[in-house]
């Protein structure tokens, strides 16, 4: 499947103002608060960009699986897509995943907790959510917030060449502004 995703974040001030914009625009139902801990894991190869999973745990249901996700280098291919497109494998895995990763070779690169609401529209997904960095590995109770905001990510996962989800993607965060400006990121500026 492929990920298409627009990013954006809203200061902590104008947070209520957005939740309550998207209670309004999103399906009716109420949103889905999770609290989740994620690993990043690297496999350095002879190749010059290391390989990169994410393994992500719920801490709100401790016994729910694991989520391993491979996310793609974006596609460069058309400029006017309003979206950035990448490729995205996601799947269940047992607890025993951060050791199984070890044992492949894979070294945790960072972690942190994503702790936020989840809104549905359709096939699109908005996830607004406050990260905050781990301060001693492993302990999830030890955090500080990376920053003041909130960041905000509109996604769907369709089959490539599915172009139009970007136009519906583009319509819908029109509707989000002036509150939050979600736009496609290049990943590779950011480094």
């Amino acid at each position: 499947m492929m990920e298409y995703l627009l990013q954006g974040s809203v200061l902590d001030q104008s947070l209520e103002s957005l939740l309550h914009r998207l209670r309004g625009l999103c399906d009716n139902m109420e949103p889905e608060s999770f609290a989740d801990h994620e690993l990043v894991y690297l496999l350095k190869g002879q190749q010059g960009n290391p390989f990169m999973l994410r393994a992500r745990r719920s801490l709100l249901h401790p016994t729910a699986p694991w989520h391993l996700r491979y996310l793609g280098q974006p596609e460069v291919g058309d400029k006017s897509r309003h979206a950035l497109v990448r490729n995205c494998v996601d799947v269940a895995a047992s607890h025993s995943l951060p050791e199984f990763l070890n044992e492949m070779g894979f070294r945790m690169d960072h972690e942190f907790v994503a702790k936020g609401q989840v809104f549905r529209k359709g096939a699109m997904k908005v996830v607004v959510s406050k990260l905050l960095r781990v301060l001693a590995s492993g302990n999830t109770e030890n955090t500080e917030p990376l920053s003041l905001s909130y960041l905000v990510e509109l996604s769907v996962l369709a089959p490539a060449g599915q172009d139009t989800v970007s136009e519906d993607m583009r319509s819908f965060a029109e509707q989000l502004k002036p509150l939050v400006h979600l736009e496609k990121i290049d990943p590779k500026r950011l480094m």
